[in-house]
Parts: C-alpha cells; sequence; structure tokens
C-alpha cells in the first residue's frame, strides 16, 4: 500500500511540474527535491513545487537534511513550524548545524529564548538564521540586555524580530544614546523599545532630524508626549507629513493649529487621511460640530468611525428624543470620548459622570497608557 502511495505521489508531481517547469528535463530533475519536500518535511505539494524552483536536493544530501531536521525538533520545532519555515525559506536546508545554526541556537537559548520563543522568533524572521552570530546577533541581544529584563527583550523581538539582525552599532545603539542625551527618562525609553522597537531601528541621521523637529515645535523631551510625536513622525516620509497638514488646511486649520494639535495628541497625525476625512465631514456636516471643539478635543478624530463614533452617536440621538438629556454637543463630545467603561453607562451614571468632568475636555480622561494606544 506504501509503494502505490509514493508511486502515486510520484506520478502526480510530475505532471504538475511538467506543467510549471520549462522543460521535462527540469521537471525529472526537481520531482525527487518535491517528493522529500512533502515526504520529508510535511510541505503541501504546491509549497514543495515553489520550494523546488529554488533548491535542489539530491539523493546523497538527504542524510545530512535529515540529521538537520532533527536538530530542529530538538530545539522545540514541531512539524508544522518546520514545514513553515522551510516554505518561508527553503535553502535553510543547505545550512549547516555545525557551523551555522548550533552556536546561534546556543547563543540565543542562554538568553532567554526557550521553549516556543526559539521556534517563534525564528518563524517569524528567518533572515536572523543568515546574520552573522558576533557582528549582529550578539552585540543587540547584549546590547537589550542592558537596558531591558528577559522577558521585555522576547516582547520587543516578537514584536519586531528585526531587532536581532539590524546593524545594532549602527543604529540602535546611536539612537538610544540620543534620545538618552536629550533627557528621555529611561523608563519611557524602555517601554519606546518593547512597544515600539522600530522607532529606534529609524537611520540615525533621520532620528537626529526628528528630535530637532520635534524640540522645536515645544515638547520637551522629559514630557510623555515627546515619545508620542517621535513615534508619529519618525513612521511618516517628509511627504506624507506635509501631505497630513496641508489635509487639515483644506478644513481650514491653519498651520499653526494643525501643530497645536500634534503637540496635545500626535496621534491624530498618524490617521489615514481617508479615515480622518469621514470623522471630519460627519462630524462637521451631519453633527454640526464647530471647528474649535474638535481643535480642543483632537481625540474626537481618532475613534472608529464605524466601532465607536456612529454607535455612540446614535445612542446619544436615543437619549435626547427621549429626553433624557439635552442635546448638548459637548455632551456628545464627551460622550466619544470616553473609555468602553464609561460609554457603557446608563443614563443616570452618564449623568453623573458627566456633570462630574463640567462638559469635560477629554484629554485628561481618555485612560490607557501611552504604550497601549492604537490608532484606528
Amino acid at each position: 500500500m506504501a509503494n502505490i502511495v509514493l508511486r502515486n505521489l510520484h506520478s502526480l508531481v510530475q505532471k504538475r511540474l511538467l506543467a510549471t517547469l520549462p522543460t521535462p528535463t527540469s521537471a525529472l530533475c526537481s520531482s525527487f527535491t518535491v517528493e522529500y519536500l512533502v515526504q520529508s518535511c510535511g510541505l503541501p505539494l504546491e509549497s514543495a513545487i515553489s520550494a523546488s524552483k529554488k533548491l535542489q536536493i539530491g539523493k546523497k544530501q538527504t542524510h545530512r537534511i535529515d540529521s538537520m531536521l532533527e536538530f530542529l525538533k530538538s530545539n522545540g520545532f514541531d512539524d508544522a513550524q518546520i514545514a513553515k519555515l522551510i516554505t518561508k525559506r527553503p535553502t535553510i536546508l543547505h545550512y549547516k548545524v555545525l557551523n551555522n545554526l548550533e552556536p546561534k541556537f546556543n547563543f540565543l537559548i542562554e538568553n532567554g529564548f526557550v521553549g516556543q520563543n526559539l521556534p517563534e522568533l525564528v518563524l517569524l524572521n528567518p533572515v536572523v538564521l543568515t546574520r552573522s552570530l558576533d557582528s549582529h546577533i550578539k552585540p543587540a541581544v547584549q546590547f537589550l540586555k542592558k537596558l531591558l529584563s528577559t522577558n521585555d527583550m522576547l516582547a520587543a523581538a516578537k514584536r519586531s524580530s528585526r531587532l536581532l539582525n539590524i546593524d545594532s552599532e549602527g543604529t540602535i545603539q546611536p539612537n538610544v544614546a540620543l534620545l538618552q542625551s536629550e533627557g528621555v527618562p529611561l523608563d519611557v525609553l524602555t517601554k519606546l523599545i518593547v512597544f515600539q522597537p522600530r522607532t529606534i531601528m529609524q537611520n540615525v541621521d533621520r532620528m537626529a532630524y526628528v528630535v530637532r523637529t520635534i524640540k522645536d515645535l515645544g515638547i520637551n523631551p522629559t514630557d510623555p508626549m515627546f515619545v508620542r510625536a517621535l513615534r508619529v513622525m519618525i513612521s511618516m516620509k517628509e511627504s506624507t507629513w506635509k501631505r497630513k497638514i496641508e489635509f487639515f488646511k483644506s478644513y481650514g486649520w491653519s498651520e499653526d493649529v494643525v501643530l497645536s494639535v500634534f503637540k496635545r495628541q500626535p496621534f491624530c497625525l498618524a490617521c489615514s487621511e481617508e479615515k480622518l476625512g469621514r470623522v471630519m465631514d460627519f462630524f462637521l456636516n451631519t453633527v454640526k460640530l464647530e471647528p474649535e471643539t474638535m481643535i480642543a478635543n483632537p481625540m474626537l478624530l481618532m475613534h472608529g468611525f464605524e466601532k465607536t463614533v456612529l454607535p455612540r452617536y446614535n445612542v446619544f440621538k436615543i437619549l435626547v428624543s427621549k429626553e433624557l438629556i439635552n442635546r448638548d454637543k459637548k455632551r456628545l463630545s464627551w460622550l466619544i470620548t470616553q473609555v468602553d467603561e464609561v460609554a457603557a453607562m446608563d443614563v443616570s451614571e452618564f449623568e453623573t459622570a458627566f456633570e462630574a468632568e463640567n462638559c469635560g475636555v477629554c484629554s485628561n480622561v481618555f485612560a490607557t497608557s501611552w504604550a497601549d494606544e492604537r490608532v484606528h
């Protein structure tokens, strides 16, 4: 029975290869590779055919590759993870265990990548296995461990596994040194690395330029708002930044007003123009809010339209129609900018909270940590 299955697979492989490769000869040469990838590595047929175009496996190589697969399994990779890794980077089958994989795996394990942390890291970014242990991986890990706990370093690496294969000494270290020299508090800096590691992986000259620009706007590096502004501005091209300014100006805001909003709530400029346009049009044309209200409460612009703004507006209309509250636009802007717990209050709780805030400004009640904020 097993021989019949293998013969059928061999026939199917050759037929599929004949249809996808230029000549019958190349199909025949690749058929063994595909069969091996399917039978020994667990790849689906389509993935095996695709991988066979990037590498060829001869019968004499299978013993070495089998040993490499066993090495992966001994380090926590299950069959599905091995198949996924080979699909993403087929050439890993030609990597040498003793001279390449084993030293890197041992170093990562010694520094906290134990259990499933190691397979997860490699699957997120197989390129890490191509980087030099001494010039890339070691300097990056050793530097991060000076600033972060092991758990925080693992979290940062999972958010951006390029942390371990980028030129740490040429990017991460000078960027961190610059922010420290400017006075960014260490606890804020470590949160930045853990939750937004890509920020410190930017070009050093670009980092210096953005830091200067934000300081020129009057945001002090010791202010938590500085890092928020940094995250937003450094993620944009200069042309994108200018386009966002022009977008707000098209609604009648002056550049000074746009920058004042950015200083108070930088993530407003991180929202897409499409999203901002929908929300702006809704508040101006449907709700009839004055522009000054949005300028005073920029959080209004950041909530998701379908998930937050529209449902809360509909609740507000129901309360007004039942004469449970007055049609006060300040009440609406207050309700929309609250966290979910406040928005879910019943009418009496809503009235009490609203009065306690004195028709409040949303900026001091949006009670999420900066590290967990999400721009819809």
